[in-house]
Formats: structure tokens, C-alpha cells, sequence
């Protein structure tokens, strides 16, 4: 790597192995407990082929070499903000030292239901959401606006909210050129643009619009302009990311609501009318902070109703039934199992379904068995092996199975324990290495390949796994065979780009389907590549999040053979590889038993479907 050093001359020992977070524009390392945020040149790995990245590089660190010397002071400790910049050997600003928050969460995860499900409560979130309320007032104090305002520079630790890029800021006579689609303003857009492009400079309403958008998506799981716009009249018809401009909301008749969101009913008039005015009617102002500190959410003990209403919005209203299609003939659905608790984890054995849930501060496996005693947390990874459990947070895992459980070291993403399990294996990464638990417990393993300590991602199927590590200028991706020993780490797939924001990876016969969302340009892109066992590229697919299309969402999805199945709000669909990769096949008659946030396994009995707290089997006729 290229040599730091501070303004004292002090020498910065940065590596690959020390990094801890990566976004389109910098990468950050841990260096003696200090976060130091280095900007990425344009001659840096990830902007390679893309001038018009490079250019704005150039011009980046230009204008920093000016703007970082005057960074405001007097902002509130919930910044975390430049404590001494960084120079390059040509001593020029190339980054900055800042506090390490340790222990946090983007918030970005705090808006998605499965991690809520697993042990976020509503109450949690509105302190979390009271918190950022009070720092962006704050900010704007200080006479600082945010400007690039969205859930991936908001971390959470408990319930406190931490803004982080600040030298993205905007204050004194810098202007921030920047933006996130999903949180921009639209009164600062170029309303004649196919999409969203920022065309006058960010202000405090902006810094508050995002923070309306945070504070929905939080409470309702789906974003101003989420769902999918189906006008009657094919006249009116847009693109996704044209809606905005067009203020075609959520709430708009037209607009096919998410299943996987809560109603919105179940929020008080008061805040609904907020949403309504700021995302439909061009109201600007600053949201009223009661209208987060008064929130107190409650479950209706008649139907199981969660809301934040003075009366249960279910039982006062008349509504008609939900609407269930039946297919006569082409479907046979059997529920296999319902709790009061949450099913955390499901995988297929061979013909038989294993799973984990919690109740009652238990966990507990398929056959009654109960784990292990202890709270949810949303930040527990979960496997299933047999007839053992494996269970992680942070860097510690216990593989759990008869009375005393064996606890082993891993690496850690974030606060991602990083291990991964089939019928018969247990993986981690740990010390830079790729291991395999042996016949002989966790405390003999088997060393299986080489992987950058602290970097690696991976997963394992049956027979094949799939892994990369990034850091700093090293992207490399690498598959492995389940039983013998070695990786292949010159896969050739594009590098990735931008802000890493979610992986995950899918294992049929002989087909490895890679599925990645990063931030880009403003945008959370997801994408899907199609590989053979031994690492061949085949084909890919790209998609934006929530537009509606299979690929909207990274998971709910399972492969067999050499094609795959995706979970979809109108059912499950089959996609494979030809032209590209795309859906060939749609199951209308599993509507009524999925949606886009619903897990999928596929068994020699049929289709099994897993949300929070039920799971049936569908067979196809």
C-alpha cells in the first residue's frame, strides 16, 4: 500500500487485513483504535475503467486539500468527525483520522424486517430515531447541513445514531455535489431528467426530507416510493426511478403496496399526514419531534395487531377479507409448522426439514429440542448441520449438539460472525485462514485454502462454496470444493464497485448463483452472477433495489439443479440462464403463500415457504 503519515510525521501502518469498511469514494482502516478514512485516487483499483469516477477523484481531493483544513467545530459528538488529517508521500490531504466506532450497525439494517424480527423492537427504533433527531437539529445549529443524508452513513450502537462521512458535509462556502437517489429531494432535482440528478444544492429541508424517509422506511418497511406502479392506463406508465420526480408515493391507489410492509394504519393520523404532505404535496419543514417522541407501539391482545394508535386500527375497522386465489388443481398447500416465536434459520436434509426458532427465551430445533436458553439478537448468524447448531456473534461461535457446546474463534464482518455449515460440514475463516471442523470437534480443524484475515465473505453448498475478500485495492473472489481441500482464487468476475451493502449465494447441482447489492452513483444495485462449480463465469443480471422485478431483493431465493427459484410479491418465479439471466417461469398459484421478503427451500416433497412464524410446503400440480 501506499505510505500515510500525519502532520507530526508519524508514519500510518496500513493494511488489507486492517481495513473495516469501504464506499465509493474511500476506504477506511483501523490504525492503534482510530478509524483513518483514505480517499480513494483515480488511480485506485476500483475506479479502473470508469472515467468519469476517476475524474471526480481528482476533483475530490482537490477541493479537500482546501475544504478539510476548515472543518467546522462546535458540532455535536454524535459526528464523527476529522481529528487530524492524513498526507500522502507528496504531502497532500489524501484522508483523515477519526474516532472508531466500535460494536455499530449501519442503520440501513434497522428498516429490513428480518433483522427487526430478530430481536430490534419498536421501541428501540423510535429512541434510535428521537436520537438522530436531535443530532440533525443540532448539526443544522452549528450551520451545517448534511447534505448526503441516508441510512448507510447512520450507525447505531444501542440507541444512539452516529453520522459518519462528514467531511461530505456541506457548511461555509462548500457545496455538497453528492447524493443518494433513495433520499434526495426532488424539489433539487432536474425535474425533465429520466432520474434523479441533483441540480441546486442540498439545505437543511433536504437533510430533513431524507430524515422523513429514514423514519417511514423504519417504521413501515417500505420508502415513500416503494411498491410497484401498475396505472390502469398504459399512458401513465414510468419507470421506477422516475416516480419520485413524478411524486407517485406509496400511497397512491395505483401503486401495488408491498406485502412484506406493515400497513400503514397502524401509524397515528398525525404522522400519516406528514408523510403524505412532505412526499406527495411538496411540504418542507422540519418534522415536529413530537411526532417521534410521542410514538408507543403496542400489540392489540384481541388480533395480534402491532401499532401506534390510541385504539387497534384492525378491530375498529371494517375491512373485507384479504382476497385468496384458489387454483383448483394446481396446487396442494400443507402447513408443516406455525409458533408464536420467530423461525430464525430453515435448510433441507436430504427429505427432511430442519430449522431453528425462538420462544420464550429459548431456541429450539425442529424436534423440540431446546438449544440454548438466551435472548434474541439481531446480530446472532445461524446454521444448521445435522443435528448440529451452529451459533455466532462477532468473533466467538458455539456449534452446539448434546450437552456441552464446543465454542471456536472466527473472524467477524462488522458484527457477522463468519461461518457457514452443510449436512455434513462446518467452514469458517479465522487468522487468515479457510477452515473445515473435523470428525474431532472444532478443536482439530482442517485447514481448507488461504484468505485475506478479516476480509473474506464465503458460503458453502453441498458440494461447492463461494467466497472474495475486498480490501483497500484487492477484490478477489475464490470457490472451493466442499470435500477436498484447496481454493481457486482466480474466479474471474467483475470487480466489485461502490459501497458494499449486502451478499449472499445460492448452491444448485453445478450452479453457483452470486447475489451482491452495493451503493453506487446513488443507487443500492443489485446484482446476480451465474457461475459453474469450477469458477466459470456464465452470465449475469442487474436490477435497483425495490423496482419490482425478481431481483428487487437479494434473498428469498433457492437453487436446484441449473436453474433457480425467487420468492416475488405475485409468487414464485423460475430464472434462468439463456440470454442473460431471466425469469422463464411463473408460479401465480404460490401467491397466496410468499412475497418478497419470504424465505424459499426446495425439497423431494415439494416447496417449502418460511416467514416469520409459520411454514408450509406447497406441491405443484
Amino acid at each position: 500500500m501506499p505510505h500515510y503519515f500525519l502532520k507530526s510525521g508519524q508514519r500510518l501502518r496500513l493494511r488489507p487485513d486492517s481495513a473495516v469498511g469501504k464506499g465509493g469514494e474511500a476506504d477506511v482502516f483501523l490504525d492503534k483504535g482510530r478509524a483513518v478514512k483514505i480517499f480513494k485516487p483515480p488511480t485506485h483499483a476500483d475506479l479502473a475503467g470508469n472515467p468519469q469516477e476517476q475524474a471526480a477523484s481528482k476533483e475530490r481531493l482537490a477541493e479537500h486539500q482546501h475544504k478539510l483544513p476548515t472543518f467546522p467545530r462546535g458540532l455535536p459528538s454524535r459526528v464523527v468527525a476529522p481529528r487530524e488529517l492524513v498526507y500522502d508521500a507528496k504531502n497532500r490531504i489524501a484522508g483523515y483520522c477519526m474516532d472508531h466506532v466500535a460494536g455499530a450497525e449501519v442503520l440501513y439494517h434497522y428498516g429490513e424486517r428480518s433483522f427487526r424480527d430478530a430481536g430490534v423492537s419498536d421501541d428501540t427504533v423510535v429512541s434510535v430515531l428521537a436520537d438522530l433527531h436531535r443530532t440533525v437539529q443540532a448539526v443544522h445549529d452549528a450551520q451545517v447541513i448534511i447534505g448526503d443524508f441516508n441510512d448507510m452513513n447512520v450507525l447505531v450502537k444501542q440507541t444512539a445514531a452516529f453520522l459518519i462521512d462528514a467531511d461530505s458535509m456541506q457548511w461555509g462556502s462548500w457545496k455538497t455535489r453528492v447524493f443518494t437517489a433513495r433520499f434526495v429531494d426532488p424539489l433539487l432535482c432536474d425535474p425533465h431528467a429520466k432520474s434523479l440528478m441533483l441540480a441546486k444544492p442540498h439545505t437543511e429541508h433536504s437533510d430533513w426530507y431524507a430524515y422523513a424517509v429514514m423514519l417511514m422506511r423504519l417504521l413501515l418497511f417500505v420508502e415513500p416510493f416503494g411498491g410497484v406502479y401498475m396505472p390502469k392506463d398504459p399512458k401513465k406508465r414510468v419507470v421506477h426511478t422516475q416516480r419520485p420526480l413524478k411524486r407517485i408515493t406509496v400511497f397512491d391507489p395505483e401503486v401495488r403496496y408491498p406485502k412484506p410492509a406493515r400497513p400503514y394504519h397502524i401509524l397515528p393520523d398525525d404522522l400519516l399526514d406528514f408523510f403524505e404532505q412532505t412526499f406527495a404535496k411538496d411540504m418542507r419543514k422540519v418534522p415536529p419531534y413530537s411526532l417521534v417522541e410521542n410514538l408507543r407501539f403496542a400489540t392489540c391482545t384481541k388480533c395480534g395487531t402491532v401499532h401506534a394508535r390510541g385504539t387497534c386500527p384492525s378491530c375498529i375497522t371494517i375491512t373485507p377479507p384479504m382476497r385468496k386465489e384458489v387454483h383448483a388443481g394446481r396446487i396442494s398447500a400443507f402447513k408443516e409448522f406455525t409458533t408464536f416465536g420467530v423461525i430464525l434459520y430453515a435448510t433441507i436434509d436430504g427429505d427432511t426439514l430442519r430449522y431453528l426458532y425462538h420462544r420464550d427465551g429459548v431456541y429450539v430445533r425442529e424436534n423440540d429440542v431446546r438449544v440454548l436458553s438466551g435472548a434474541l439478537d439481531p446480530h446472532i448468524r445461524y446454521r444448521i448441520s445435522g443435528s448440529r447448531t451452529v451459533m455466532g456473534r462477532g468473533e466467538r461461535a458455539l456449534l452446539l449438539e448434546g450437552d456441552v457446546p464446543e465454542q471456536f474463534a472466527t473472524d467477524a464482518h462488522n458484527l457477522l460472525s463468519l461461518f457457514d455449515a452443510n449436512r455434513k460440514h462446518v467452514f469458517y475463516v479465522h487468522a487468515g485462514g479457510l477452515w473445515r471442523v473435523s470428525n474431532l470437534g472444532v478443536q482439530y480443524p482442517e485447514r481448507w485454502g488461504d484468505v485475506l484475515a478479516r476480509q473474506t465473505l464465503f458460503w458453502v453448498g453441498e458440494k461447492f462454496g463461494f467466497g472474495f475478500y475486498r480490501a483497500g485495492e484487492l477484490c478477489r473472489f475464490f470457490v472451493f470444493n466442499t470435500t477436498h481441500a484447496g481454493i481457486n482464487d482466480s474466479v474471474n468476475l467483475p470487480p466489485l464497485s461502490g459501497q458494499l451493502v449486502d451478499a449472499t449465494c445460492c448452491f444448485g447441482k453445478d450452479r453457483i448463483w452470486f447475489f451482491v447489492a452495493t451503493s453506487e452513483g446513488g443507487q443500492t444495485v443489485h446484482r446476480c452472477h451465474v457461475l459453474d462449480g469450477r469458477g466459470t463465469y456464465l452470465a449475469s443480471a442487474d436490477a435497483i433495489a425495490g423496482d419490482g422485478s425478481w431481483l428487487q431483493t437479494l434473498r428469498g431465493k433457492c437453487a436446484a439443479n441449473d436453474f433457480l427459484l425467487s420468492a416475488t410479491d405475485n409468487g414464485v418465479v423460475r430464472v434462468e440462464v439463456g440470454n442473460g439471466v431471466a425469469v422463464t417461469k411463473e408460479f401465480p398459484a404460490t401467491t397466496e403463500f410468499v412475497d418478497s421478503d419470504s424465505r424459499i427451500l426446495l425439497g423431494s416433497k415439494g416447496l417449502y415457504t418460511i416467514r416469520k412464524n409459520e411454514i408450509w410446503r406447497l406441491v405443484l400440480k
